[in-house]
């Protein structure tokens, strides 16, 4: 409770921002350098926003308090009302964390009244907004400051004045997205309506191809693009250059419909991610594409050539709705029902969990998940319990190799039940995980613990995949 009262307290008056860290998390130490500078940035400045940082490992009330759930959480706190604070939901840079604390505390979009003032906001930034309106109260500047208060991880600015209009080139009313990557600037040629402006930003702020970093995941994945095309290459490969050139003249295309992604293979932190596609660093570079809607759905091409037009014909299949999802599998253990405890994997799961004479309860798990690892002699005990039923099975299936287009895995461990009948049905289990959590369940049909799928049961404690591979 110290640290907790010495932060509020002495941050009561001010705007500030909270991380609750934890001293073991990689994201977390990766965030520091950037948390420091957003600090200094802010402090050079004299603004009077507070940055502080909490062991929420320590302070577990405090994290209790706040809903922690994963490291960092990242909570801000207007004006130290430590009531209601908000999610940080913007990315993990500094000039993110600073244009996302001036987004909550000062104006939508800064007044530009001379050039140099206009110049140094887009020297400063990655990106940067600027709508150009010779009467700042018309309907369109109006629409303008609407879509910037609705933009958290961008700059705006706004100006009347002619001489900027000149510097910039602009002869009428509009908007002009300025960037330092691919074009260096876009110019708005729709209509001047909030949710134009939206899409155009949204199209435009992020590179054609960009990096999966630490930096740039909470970009990538807390963005409105849901498709995402990656390439797995070696960055040090001799041919690298001539890879991304074929990927980036296949993006130009898909701008605002797909986000290209490229992942380095041989970076240890992106191991669990080829994980996740069923990829080997032998086996990159390679192309996968993923939908991060409510369900993740993956694809991978027929040809694993990268060429411009290879892939063009992927994602024009893709956006068409031609492509049927990729399904990994493993082969079936010779030995797979042998042991108390069945194993499944994707090219024998539909006929063992849908056998209409046998009622199935499955453990969908990750080899490398804790939870999944404490739960596993309860799991051995329950198959031994029923190793000689005639109509129970307890089974296990690893969800890292193997994959079912009617079960979709979110967070390890996901149990799930698959009573005895034709009907198909699929019951998730939400009750304790203990012997006689188990037992109850099952000796009830499915009734006591359990929920139909899809239906709000009990929060899982588990790990969330997203979460766990630094989705979001």
């Amino acid at each position: 409770k110290k640290k907790k009262s010495h932060c509020v307290v002495k941050f009561y008056l001010y705007d500030f921002l909270l991380v609750l860290d934890a001293p073991w998390c990689g994201h977390c130490k990766a965030l520091v350098p950037e948390y420091a500078k957003a600090a200094s940035m802010l402090k050079a400045e004299g603004s009077e926003i507070r940055l502080a940082k909490v062991d929420a490992t320590e302070e577990a009330d405090l994290a209790q308090e706040y809903g922690v759930r994963g490291y960092p959480t990242i909570k801000f706190f207007k004006g130290g009302d430590k009531e209601s604070p908000k999610e940080y939901s913007a990315g993990r840079q500094a000039d993110d964390i600073v244009n996302w604390l001036k987004k909550r505390t000062g104006p939508a979009a800064t007044t530009l009244g001379e050039v140099a003032q206009a110049e140094s906001m887009i020297a400063e930034n990655e990106v940067a907004v600027i709508g150009f309106f010779k009467d700042a109260e018309s309907e369109g500047a109006k629409a303008f400051l609407k879509a910037a208060e609705a933009v958290d991880d961008v700059p705006f600015g706004i100006t009347s004045n002619d001489a900027v209009f000149s510097k910039f080139e602009v002869s009428k009313d509009g908007v002009v997205l300025f960037k330092k990557f691919d074009e260096g600037r876009n110019t708005f040629d729709g209509e001047l309506n909030k949710a134009d402006l939206l899409a155009f930003i949204k199209a435009n702020q992020l590179p054609l191809v960009i990096e999966f970093t630490e930096q740039t995941a909470p970009k990538i994945f807390g963005g409105e693009i849901k498709s995402h095309i990656l390439m797995f290459v070696p960055k040090a490969a001799t041919d690298f250059n001539d890879k991304m050139a074929e990927f980036k003249k296949a993006s130009e295309g898909f701008k605002g419909k797909i986000l290209f992604i490229f992942i380095d293979s041989e970076v240890d932190d992106n191991q669990r991610i080829l994980e996740f596609f069923g990829l080997k660093k032998e086996e990159c570079p390679a192309i996968r594409l993923i939908t991060l809607e409510d369900e993740m759905t993956k694809y991978r091409p027929e040809s694993e050539a990268i060429t411009a037009d290879n892939i063009i014909a992927f994602c024009t299949l893709f956006t068409e709705g031609k492509l049927r999802p990729h399904l990994m599998s493993q082969d079936i253990p010779e030995d797979w029902d042998k042991n108390p405890v069945r194993v499944l994997v994707g090219k024998n799961f539909e006929e063992v969990v849908f056998d209409p004479k046998k009622n199935v309860f499955v453990e969908f798990y990750a080899p490398w998940c804790g939870h999944c690892k404490q739960l596993d002699p309860i799991w051995t005990k329950l198959g031994e319990k029923y190793q000689d039923s005639a109509d129970i099975v307890v089974a296990k299936m690893d969800s890292t190799a193997n994959e079912i287009e009617t079960v979709k895995v979110h967070s390890f461990p996901t149990l799930k039940f698959f009573p005895a009948g034709d009907e198909h049905k699929v019951v998730d289990y939400n009750g304790e995980r203990t012997l006689e959590g188990f037992t109850k369940f099952l000796e009830s049909g499915g009734k006591d613990g359990g929920a139909p799928a899809g239906e709000e049961g009990e929060e899982d404690e588990g790990i969330d995949v997203s979460t766990h591979l630094g989705l979001v």
